[in-house]
């Protein structure tokens, strides 16, 4: 058989796929220059993307309106705009009341490179809903426990920031305009160590000043959490109160964290973890951050922060294999370990907190966030009319009593001011004068307040 023959193509098309294959290379090398050949890539055949992971989560609350429900909250800031997620889950929600039930708020995903804490949120969903199992373990002796509970979670809190790692900013930690939601809080805010980084640590204009930061302490202040879990990366450790100072809080509730936190280390870590405050165990104090502000401003019972992993062998520019772990073996036992980590603490809390007799008074569906507008809810919100009404005329009554006081307040000035007008003019001791004023003055405040 003669051997065919294939023309060699034209001299200017030879040109042109040349000057393509060029381009090809230095395109790729441009995106690869991004990450420095020493420097671990996402591991994306572990890892969700910001958008498939949000879709996985809607995709199971819409399985489960029963006991999942979603809201979108966005909320803006001098041009800068961002949206939080926040995934309620209420087991039994006919049987018993919310007002007697554990409130627990999880808050994932703080700092942006940390994705590993946003995974093990998606994970725990899984298991409160579908009843995944954990390897050995059996899930069903937790039933009753999260009959007991409201748990709130934000499975993602820096999205902006999340983005900004996805796209190559691996050592990235702050939200999409470069401040670090967990320095952003009032509590001791814009305090700066010897040791401080503004690329790190950068605090923001003001305390709140970041809409992230305005969402959540709406939320944790209409929700009312008996527990609070901020969940990092970087070591393995279980912190309280204080972060911006080389203490833990003194008295009984101190005492209570402490217990709910060495109980935990002790079943479920074998004493391996870090327990005490983040300022006296970490090496470094920080200062404006959410765990202080939940404890002294906002009075959660048990506030906590929660490092659930941390390569030390990896070197500080290698921040995703740092903060995250890169292969399977370890991404699976780091997700068990703490998912079964939450379920023991929740089993933990719920026993201490029932000892104490600290239950919410306020009901779960009725916060409306004022850190921004509701723009997406997956399920919709039931109100009696006649609570509505009996509400509003609760509020009407106290502004009326707010005034009513305002009224007598500057009642009791003016008479005192005459009163000692006419001591003056009559020429009457001063004593006597001021013995008569304060009188007045007495007599009308104790009846003030008693309306």
């Amino acid at each position: 058989m003669a051997a065919s023959f294939v023309p060699s193509p034209p001299p200017l098309l030879r040109r042109l796929l040349a000057l393509t294959l060029a381009l090809a290379v230095v395109v790729s090398a441009a995106a690869a220059a991004r990450i420095p050949a020493s420097v671990t890539p996402i591991s994306r055949s572990l890892y969700h993307s910001s958008d498939s992971l949000l879709r996985d989560i809607k995709a199971l609350v819409a399985r489960h309106p029963d006991k999942l429900s979603m809201d979108t909250i966005t909320a803006s800031n001098k041009g800068y705009s961002t949206d939080l997620f926040i995934v309620t889950f209420n087991h039994a929600k006919e049987s018993t009341t919310n007002s007697s039930k554990i409130h627990v708020l999880l808050s994932f995903g703080q700092h942006g490179r940390e994705l590993i804490t946003s995974e093990v949120a998606l994970q725990l969903l899984y298991i409160l809903t579908e009843k995944r199992k954990i390897a050995g373990v059996d899930l069903s002796s937790f039933e009753k426990i999260l009959e007991n509970l409201v748990i709130k979670v934000v499975p993602m809190e820096n999205l902006n920031g999340r983005i900004r790692v996805e796209e190559g900013e691996l050592c990235d930690r702050r939200n999409g305009r470069g401040v670090d939601l967990n320095r952003n809080w009032s509590v001791d805010w814009g305090k700066k160590e010897k040791d401080y980084d503004p690329y790190e640590e950068n605090p923001g204009t003001a305390p709140f000043s970041e809409p992230e930061a305005q969402i959540m302490r709406e939320l944790s202040k209409s929700f009312k959490p008996h527990m609070w879990v901020n969940v990092h990366s970087g070591m393995e450790a279980l912190f309280m109160p204080y972060d911006h100072k080389n203490t833990t809080p003194n008295g009984a509730s101190a005492h209570l964290m402490r217990s709910v936190l060495e109980n935990l280390n002790h079943r479920h870590f074998q004493d391996s973890c870090l327990v005490g405050s983040g300022g006296g165990a970490v090496g470094y104090l920080a200062h404006g951050t959410t765990t202080d502000y939940m404890y002294d401003i906002v009075k959660v019972p048990m506030p906590f922060t929660f490092e659930i992993y941390g390569d030390e062998t990896a070197s500080t520019s290698d921040c995703f294999k740092m903060f995250n772990p890169v292969d399977k073996t370890t991404f699976d036992r780091v997700i068990n370990k703490w998912c079964m980590a939450f379920l023991i603490l929740f089993e933990e809390g719920l026993r201490n907190l029932r000892d104490t007799q600290l239950v919410s008074q306020g009901a779960v569906d009725n916060w409306v966030p004022m850190g921004g507008d509701i723009v997406e809810r997956s399920t919709a919100r039931k109100s009696s009319p006649d609570k509505r009404k009996l509400e509003g005329l609760d509020l009407g009554m106290q502004e009326l009593r707010t005034y009513f006081r305002l009224f007598m307040l500057s009642t009791v000035l003016l008479m005192f001011m005459f009163c000692s007008r006419i001591s003056k003019n009559r020429n009457r001791d001063t004593d006597l004068g001021g013995d008569m004023a304060g009188r007045v003055q007495n007599g009308i405040v104790q009846f003030l307040f008693r309306y």
